[in-house]
C-alpha cells in the first residue's frame, strides 16, 4: 500500500506540472494486481479530495485526473438534465460522483453524474460518463456487475446510450427512462459553448415550443 501511495504521489506531481495545465485531456493511471482491500483503503485515504476518480474491475485499478473540458461538459449536462427534470415534474435524486462498489463482483466506480428516480435505490437508475481520453477500464463491465439499468456516454460530441436487458447491455437510440428527451438538442446545447444561463433558457423555450 505504501508503494502504491508513493506511485500516486509521483503521478500527482507529474500531472500538476505547469506544462500539463493546458492539456485538454484526462490523465489516466492503470494498475493491475490490486486487491479489493487496497482499493478500499485508497478510497478512504482520498475521500476528502475530488481531484481523482477511481474505477475498479477484478483487480485492475484506474485512477483518473479529469481535465477542465471533462468537468465543464459534466456540469453542463447535469444542469440541462436537471432543468428537464424540473420542467417535466420528474421526481429525481442527484447523486453526483458517489462511489458505488460491490466486493462480491469485484467492481467499483464513481460516475461523473448519476440519478435515481422516484425513490432511493442501492444503485442509480441512470449513470453518465464523460469520455475525453479513451484507453481505461471498460465502464460497462463495471456497471453491468453493479446492475445499473441505463448508462450514457458523452464522447466525440454525441451521446451513446446503453440499457441493461437481462445481464447484458444493448445500445439504444433513445432513453428508456426518459423517452421524450430530445438527445440531439441536448447534444447541440452542450457543444454550443454558450453561457450556462443562456443554454438553460434555450432548453426551457424548446419545451414551450412543443406545447
Amino acid at each position: 500500500m505504501l508503494g502504491l501511495l508513493a506511485k500516486l504521489s509521483q503521478w500527482e506531481e507529474l500531472t500538476s506540472h505547469s506544462a500539463l495545465q493546458d492539456v485538454d485531456s484526462d490523465q489516466i493511471l492503470l494498475m493491475n494486481g490490486i486487491s479489493w482491500d487496497i482499493y478500499e483503503t485508497l478510497l478512504k485515504s482520498c475521500q476528502n479530495t475530488s481531484h481523482y476518480r477511481f474505477k475498479y474491475l477484478e483487480g485492475t485499478l484506474e485512477i483518473m485526473s479529469p481535465s477542465r473540458r471533462h468537468e465543464v461538459d459534466k456540469k453542463i449536462i447535469a444542469l440541462l438534465l436537471e432543468t428537464y427534470f424540473l420542467e417535466k415534474d420528474i421526481d429525481f435524486y442527484p447523486l453526483g460522483s458517489t462511489t458505488f462498489r460491490r466486493e462480491a463482483v469485484a467492481r467499483g466506480i464513481e460516475p461523473d453524474e448519476c440519478y435515481y428516480f422516484n425513490f432511493e435505490k442501492p444503485v442509480p437508475d441512470l449513470a453518465i460518463e464523460i469520455v475525453i481520453t479513451s484507453g481505461g477500464i471498460d465502464d460497462l463491465l463495471i456497471y453491468q456487475g453493479l446492475g445499473v439499468p441505463e448508462v450514457w456516454f458523452w464522447q466525440n460530441n454525441q451521446f451513446s446510450l446503453y440499457y441493461l436487458r437481462g445481464s447484458k447491455y444493448e445500445q439504444i437510440t433513445k432513453s428508456k427512462l426518459l423517452p421524450d428527451l430530445d438527445l440531439e438538442l441536448l447534444a447541440s446545447l452542450v457543444m454550443s459553448g454558450a453561457k450556462p444561463k443562456d443554454l438553460i433558457s434555450k432548453f426551457r423555450k424548446s419545451f414551450s415550443d412543443i406545447k
